[in-house]
């Protein structure tokens, strides 16, 4: 427990340090191309416009859930970009940031966190994208869209506790980076994104089995902020749920890189 435990106390110590190194990773993650940083907000930009095209023009899917498909869509991948390029980014922290991990004295536990905030700079600017988008189709801000904090620290916590595992164990097992690039591909359809799942209301089953997916909760609750206008109390048991989910992941990634930590440095 006192491992565990020394994890968070180590990330608030280290908060100052955290925000600087966040801040020149996402400086420096586009350096010498042209257009610099702003590759960080085209390439998701591009993304929406194939989703959309596709559905919209091509298999003329006008409306999902009784919302304009094209703000569903937003409203939901906006999370899932978060989530995807902090748990890309976070799994390979290590591996990127290897000089600093061969320094005795560098606390490396930050480095996950350093990459999840990296990715939060984009996801703040999304989040407002999105926010302007649904304005324009009538669904206006309320106060239920400050819940989008809470929802985007849910999304945080969880993507930290999987990246604690994944970036220890991404050194002894580099196949594992492609294993999430393939989870990441299927993950997409199955939270789901692109469409609803009540449409499998003939199958029940269904239904709760796409639900225990934690980032469902998120997609579901950011929706719930910028659409339905509906309080994230409203879904007690599914909130239970999923910080029960996210406390077990945490602590199992906690366990997993304290005691893969002494062997970082000798194996990169």
């Amino acid at each position: 427990m006192k491992k565990i435990f020394s994890l968070p106390a180590e990330l608030i110590h280290s908060r100052k340090l955290i925000f600087s190194l966040a801040k020149n990773d996402f400086k420096t993650k586009y350096a010498g191309s042209y257009l610099g940083i702003v590759w960080a907000f085209i390439q998701p930009v591009v993304t929406i416009l194939v989703y959309w095209f596709v559905f919209s023009v091509g298999l003329k899917a006008g409306k999902a859930s009784d919302y304009p498909f094209v703000i569903y869509l937003v409203s939901g991948i906006v999370p899932w970009f978060f989530f995807q390029d902090a748990l890309n980014g976070g799994t390979n922290a290590l591996i990127e940031y290897n000089y600093l991990v061969k320094k005795v004295v560098f606390k490396i536990s930050i480095l996950p966190v350093v990459k999840i905030i990296s990715a939060l700079f984009v996801h703040v600017f999304f989040v407002f994208f999105a926010l302007i988008l649904c304005a324009c189709y009538g669904y206006y801000p309320s106060l239920y869209t400050f819940q989008l904090i809470y929802y985007s620290i849910c999304s945080f916590i969880l993507v930290l506790g999987l990246v604690y595992a994944t970036s220890a164990i991404v050194i002894f097992f580099r196949d594992l980076t492609q294993i999430i690039s393939i989870f990441l591909q299927v993950g997409v359809w199955m939270t789901p994104i692109m469409w609803d799942v009540n449409m499998l209301a003939d199958y029940p089953w269904a239904i709760t089995l796409f639900k225990l997916n934690p980032v469902y909760y998120i997609v579901n609750g950011y929706r719930d902020s910028m659409l339905e206008h509906a309080g994230f109390w409203t879904h007690p048991g599914w909130t239970f749920y999923f910080w029960v989910v996210t406390i077990l992941l945490f602590v199992f990634g906690s366990i997993i890189f304290k005691r893969l930590k002494p062997h970082f440095a000798d194996v990169l």
